[in-house]
């Protein structure tokens, strides 16, 4: 118990020292006699080394690679989730009435289950496209499109969501998703699409 103790303590002295130099150096190894690596007592990142609780300075380490891993397998299986047309998920449009920014209630449990998503994995993003159909000047398009953007976005944060998890923008008319000039291509291009980051 006495030498563990030494060696936490000359890890903790080593480390300090390294701390206050301004250059860098290569330092002492400290060797964990519990174990049968030796680990670095000043700390440099990505050795992956942990033993007997003198591991990395820096905490990059074993643990620190397992918890990665079992994020990647989560972000994995939300990602699937995000692809499967089975999945709510997989409903990316919110339509709009002529001339209206407000989210129908039809629209509320689907952007409650990409609520539920984002809370649930913090590292993802979402952009809101908001857009518009032909008639009206571009910069009242522009304007009608973000307000619809900003909508979607006020409701996922009332949901809970980060705000740091959502952007928006408008593309006013430029992206139809029915290019006839009738009713119904109207209502198809009135919408906002949600779309994930790295999709």
């Amino acid at each position: 118990m006495k030498q563990l103790w030494k060696l936490v303590l000359a890890a903790t002295a080593a480390a300090s020292l390294a701390a206050c130099t301004s250059t860098p150096e290569n330092t002492a190894q400290v060797e964990d006699r519990n174990a049968t690596t030796a680990t670095n007592a000043a700390g440099t990142q990505g050795t992956g080394t942990t033993t007997a609780g003198v591991g990395t300075g820096t905490g990059v380490a074993g643990n620190s690679l397992q918890g990665n891993a079992n994020n990647a397998g989560a972000n994995n299986a939300g990602n699937s989730a995000l692809r499967d047309p089975r999945s709510p998920l997989s409903r990316r449009e919110i339509f709009y009435d002529l001339d209206s920014f407000t989210v129908k209630d039809e629209y509320k449990p689907l952007l409650e289950a990409h609520a539920a998503y984002l809370k649930s994995n913090r590292n993802a993003r979402i952009k809101v496209e908001g857009n518009t159909d032909e008639r009206g000047s571009r910069e009242y398009n522009l304007a009608l499109g973000q307000k619809r953007s900003e909508s979607v976005k006020r409701v996922l944060m009332l949901l809970g969501v980060s705000e740091a998890q959502i952007d928006t923008v408008s593309f006013g008319e430029e992206k139809p998703r029915n290019t006839a000039a009738n009713d119904a291509a109207y209502s198809e291009n009135r919408r906002c699409d949600l779309a994930y980051a790295g999709e």
